[in-house]
């Protein structure tokens, strides 16, 4: 069963749902930036508007009082705080956020602060982004901007969210911004000012937070769930979660998991790049490695020994003919959440903290004026119970964000996956609860009972 504290939420990031990307002082981000080229996004998407919720934070925040909500999970825009990425501060940006915490805190809402949710400053991006080396010192003090304004009415914040994404899928491969493809020699780089970045960030946030906090990062990366529950199967799938390789290195969990709590590299990555992995000092690695609280994940489906574009041409472990998929085509595998903070759990010894977890599905507004979403509520369902499972096995478990609050701009794909729990129609932006908002409600005032 569930801890009777459990941090039942819903989470949201800055540049998805904001919009008012030129107003009242922001700058602008590699997101504003790369969006409006052509061909980087879906259809031309881009989130200029995208769900306004910078003019609806008050009607989106009741909404989630409505739901029963017990913390929110959303991230700041550095831009927005610090238009520049260093120096003069926004002030009307900052307000924003502080006007957010306490209509949560009112609201009885938790409020969970990420620090970094992909968009950096364009300003920054222009001298060198993550790879310059001056880039900690910049996180650093945005940081501490956020802290000294808002640690007195936050608990929880978190440095980063998925590194293997924004770095990996920003700088390796080249599928969301700023879409480059650098070599080995820069990735690393970029790997050793993100890790500086962070162990920067928790030190600020430690020697400066005007309350006690808890903090962690929010990564993503490939958990495999066995074929059965024998041992065998499991350390298979145990160690395929936490393998590294010189194809995916970026993407994997024990790149950046192992430095950030064990304060070195993995073993197979020293094995594959030797002399090439980024240098550190006795004094860096204690920075990088400084104890978390909690170790937040981003989870949607078990990842297959297949990549990407094989699905489209046969069958991973995980499918079949007409198996269940969501809008993306990704697998609907519940025992990933099983899994997940299991492996993660045993082999970092933190609480885990659910960060994200969703189903992108083909909603619209029915006749009724209602928008019906039984796949999202079977989906969540099935999840769910297999968290408990975990939970009853031992697992710490802190809390569980569901992705997202509301449907909003999904990255490189655009408008069209829906993930929310709250409907919005782009063209007027009305909102509207989906079953599954309802549905939810009920798991939470009964401390997940009703899953059963």
């Amino acid at each position: 069963m569930f801890p009777k504290d459990f941090l039942w939420g819903a989470a949201s990031a800055a540049y998805q749902i904001e919009g008012a990307y030129r107003e009242d002082g922001k700058g602008e981000g590699i997101w504003d930036h790369f969006s409006h080229e052509k061909g980087k996004v879906k259809h031309g998407d881009n989130g200029d508007v995208a769900c306004d919720h910078y003019h609806r934070y008050r009607e989106d925040i009741a909404l989630m009082k409505e739901l029963g909500l017990k913390s929110y999970r959303f991230s700041i825009s550095w831009p927005r705080v610090l238009p520049e990425g260093t120096g003069k501060v926004n002030e009307k940006g900052l307000k924003f956020y502080s006007d957010i915490i306490d209509l949560l805190l009112q609201a009885g809402i938790e409020p969970l602060v990420t620090l970094y949710h992909w968009n950096l400053p364009m300003a920054l991006y222009e001298k060198g982004g993550w790879k310059n080396d001056e880039s900690p010192e910049w996180f650093a003090e945005y940081v501490k901007v956020i802290v000294d304004a808002l640690s007195d009415r936050v608990g929880f914040f978190i440095t980063f969210n998925e590194p293997q994404i924004f770095a990996g899928g920003g700088y390796h491969r080249g599928y969301h911004a700023p879409f480059e493809k650098v070599s080995t020699k820069e990735m690393m780089t970029i790997t050793r000012n993100i890790l500086l970045a962070h162990g920067r960030a928790v030190k600020t946030i430690r020697e400066n937070a005007k309350r006690e906090v808890e903090v962690g990062m929010a990564p993503t990366g490939p958990v495999f769930v066995p074929e059965n529950d024998s041992p065998d199967a499991v350390e298979e799938a145990r160690k395929k979660s936490f393998s590294i390789d010189e194809n995916n290195y970026s993407h994997s969990n024990a790149w950046w998991g192992d430095p950030v709590h064990f304060g070195r590299f993995p073993v197979e990555a020293q094995e594959i790049f030797g002399e090439d992995l980024p240098k550190f000092s006795k004094d860096e690695w204690e920075l990088i490695s400084a104890p978390l609280d909690f170790y937040g994940f981003n989870v949607y489906h078990a990842s297959s020994a297949y990549g990407p574009l094989d699905y489209e041409y046969r069958y991973d472990e995980y499918s079949y003919p007409g198996s269940p998929r969501n809008s993306l085509g990704w697998n609907i595998t519940p025992r990933v959440l099983y899994y997940s903070p299991k492996f993660l759990f045993e082999r970092y010894g933190k609480p885990v903290m659910i960060t994200e977890n969703g189903m992108a599905n083909l909603d619209c507004v029915s006749l009724d004026g209602k928008v019906h979403d039984p796949q999202r509520i079977d989906y969540m369902n099935r999840y769910l119970l297999q968290l408990e499972k975990a939970i009853d096995d031992g697992v710490e478990v802190l809390g569980y964000h569901y992705w997202s609050i509301m449907d909003n701009f999904e990255w490189a794909e655009g408008y069209d996956p829906r993930f929310g729990l709250v409907y919005v129609d782009y063209r007027n932006e009305n909102r509207i609860p989906k079953d599954s908002a309802f549905w939810y409600k009920k798991v939470i005032e009964t401390n997940g009972a009703f899953l059963h």
